[in-house]
């Protein structure tokens, strides 16, 4: 039955037996649609609408021409912030004739060697990666593919390539004094997953107590992030700390887990309980009270790494190949 399938599927040649038409000629259209005749063109448009035809890249691909698609790496499927990035990424990609591949590789350095391997085996014309850490076998095949890389979401010190992103270590510093500011001393970090962005972010946490004469305290899990996952932190961090009084979560889905687990429990935020999460999502202004978040421009982000992806590819030099999106702290109302 495939089989059978895909002998019946629509060539090139029925389109242009329905028109008319040289195989050519809608060879041509395909590449440059203002390269054929406008009557021709609009026959040739409802041909393919009326038959169904698929365009068959394959031959491109591997005769090693543009394959006119950009492969990016996600960590997560769960996580809403890789949404916003990918539509920023897109928004330049569908403006310039690119495709966009997506690839999940759980935050695990293997998978994403394994991926990698997949979508440059489909001769994509650059990538788009959310991680800085990569296995040496990643590294070789990049540079023997030889297509340009944007690393994002983060500022490695030695990029592939290129980098957009933002400093983690400095959007915590500055939101975990705005909460010692507030009064609060018994701080504590919560942390999950414990990727690269997880362990940025605790270093900036670190900084700011060990500046203001105070004891890091971490709660963490290799857990991945959760709403529910946010009251056995607290719990912990309850037991092990009963003078808490402030946290800083290394998201919002923790942040707001927390905020909901401390009302539950009786304890009031802001008064007895600071709490400060990261990447300022939406449902975040929509609680009460208002959670103070660190604002991270996912969308520009990605909207920047394909706008410099797509001008290496063109051939345009950029001077910036390492690129700060910056960050902001929302007033909020948990501090």
């Amino acid at each position: 039955m495939a089989q059978q399938n895909k002998k019946n599927r629509t060539t090139l040649q029925d389109v242009a037996d329905k028109v008319g038409v040289t195989k050519m000629t809608v060879s041509r259209y395909m590449r440059n649609p203002e390269s054929v005749a406008e009557k021709t063109r609009t026959k040739i448009a409802s041909a393919i609408e009326e038959l169904g035809y698929i365009e068959n890249r394959a031959p491109a691909m591997l005769s090693k021409s543009s394959s006119k698609a950009i492969g990016i790496l996600l960590p997560s499927l769960s996580n809403q912030i890789f949404a916003s990035f990918v539509q920023g990424i897109e928004t330049v990609t569908k403006a310039n004739g690119y495709e966009t591949l997506l690839a999940h590789f759980s935050y695990d350095e293997q998978e994403e060697e394994h991926k990698i391997a997949s979508l440059l085996s489909y001769h994509v014309d650059g990538l788009i990666l959310t991680e800085s850490l990569h296995t040496p076998r990643t590294l070789q095949m990049i540079k023997n593919a030889g297509v340009p890389v944007v690393e994002t979401m983060e500022l490695p010190e030695n990029p592939i390539d290129m980098a957009v992103g933002l400093d983690h270590v400095d959007a915590s510093y500055n939101a975990v004094k705005r909460i010692l500011a507030s009064g609060k001393r018994t701080v504590v970090y919560f942390g999950a997953r414990l990727d690269t962005r997880t362990k940025l972010r605790m270093q900036g946490y670190d900084r700011a107590m060990i500046e203001a004469g105070l004891e890091p305290k971490h709660v963490l899990t290799g857990e991945h992030s959760s709403f529910s996952l946010a009251d056995g932190l607290l719990e912990r961090a309850l037991e092990t700390y009963p003078d808490l009084d402030g946290v800083f979560c290394t998201n919002d889905d923790i942040a707001i887990g927390t905020l909901l687990s401390a009302q539950h429990r009786g304890i009031k935020v802001p008064d007895q309980l600071a709490v400060v999460g990261y990447n300022a999502l939406d449902i975040g202004q929509t609680i009460s009270p208002k959670l103070t978040s660190v604002d991270t421009p996912r969308f520009e982000i990605g909207e920047k790494s394909a706008e410099l992806l797509i001008a290496r590819l063109k051939g345009e030099e950029h001077a910036e190949t390492k690129v700060d999106m910056g960050y902001r702290i929302t007033a909020g109302e948990s501090v």
